[in-house]
């Protein structure tokens, strides 16, 4: 079964080679899609497409920041100096000069600074090649196995959430038919004191109809006033959070879908609540409802 995995996480990892240690570092954060940042030395550059690859093949989702160097050993070759490439800048120097005689000679370091310059001695291309994917390798491996143990926690506070509306519908639920009627003997009584005297006056409807069209109205009422679907409609989505969660894999995108229909049925209680029991139940549920989308943000 695949995991449930978060966004968030960090790792390194390193591989030694005879050029150098080559150090991978990579972290990453909730985004809506795969959003890839990668840093590379120069002399690993050529390895920038492997490695991107090997990075989207792992995760799905998440701004992900990925460094890759080699630090080379002090007893390496020393690096040294491309004469060809300090000709082309020496001839562009003097060439700036006769535009612009009053400009600033170039300082030694801004020549060593200048790319191509400075040459550092020759990799063995296929050796620091299976180290840096290896490395890659490496990291994805731990930062997986932290966005698992994100995830995990994750889930568990999802699921106590999911187990906090259970409760307030399996409370709610029986209580349904009792708020219902005490709401309609209430309208009952102020539709009687209120409409019957000036229905009375309408010679056409006697006293037995007239009460008959003011309980079928109260009728009526109580029919739109029924929450009994949106209980469970809500216990509904609450089960395809439970299996969502158990099949694992890149629910994300799933779970923010039934935080929306869970919202509306609870907006939909509220605007339905008859008695202050189900006002609080709505508030109750969509507090729970935003706290489970927030953490489901973090997801992948």
């Amino acid at each position: 079964m695949a995991v449930v995995a978060s966004m968030t996480g960090f790792a390194v990892a390193n591989r030694e080679t005879s050029m150098g240690v080559v150090t991978v570092d990579v972290r990453s954060v909730n985004a809506r899609f795969l959003d890839l940042t990668l840093r590379v030395g120069d002399e690993l550059r050529s390895f920038e497409q492997a490695i991107r690859e090997a990075i989207a093949q792992r995760l799905a989702r998440g701004k992900v920041d990925c460094r890759v160097v080699l630090q080379r050993h002090a007893t390496a070759q020393a690096p040294r100096i491309n004469a060809t490439a300090l000709a082309q800048l020496a001839q562009l120097a003097r060439e700036v000069r006769a535009a612009l005689p009053e400009a600033a000679p170039l300082a030694v370091g801004e020549v060593l600074a200048w790319h191509g310059v400075v040459e550092s001695a020759a990799a063995d291309t296929e050796e620091l090649r299976g180290a840096v994917l290896a490395a890659v390798s490496e990291a994805l491996d731990s930062l997986q196995a932290s966005r698992a143990r994100e995830g995990a926690a994750l889930a568990a506070a999802l699921l106590a959430r999911c187990d906090g509306i259970d409760a307030i519908v399996e409370q709610l639920r029986p209580r349904v038919p009792e708020l219902l009627a005490a709401m309609e003997r209430k309208l009952l009584e102020r539709l009687n004191q209120t409409l019957a005297p000036a229905l009375a006056a309408n010679a056409t409807l006697t006293r037995e109809e007239i009460a008959d069209r003011i309980r079928q109205e109260v009728t009526l009422y109580g029919l739109r006033a029924d929450v009994d679907e949106e209980l469970k409609r809500l216990a509904t989505h609450v089960a395809e959070v439970r299996r969502v969660l158990a099949a694992g894999g890149a629910v994300g995108r799933r779970l923010d879908f039934l935080m929306q229909e869970l919202n509306r049925e609870a907006n939909t209680l509220g605007s339905k609540a008859s008695a202050i029991e189900m006002t609080n139940a709505a508030v109750e549920l969509k507090i729970l409802i935003e706290q489970m989308r927030e953490q489901i943000q973090n997801l992948e």
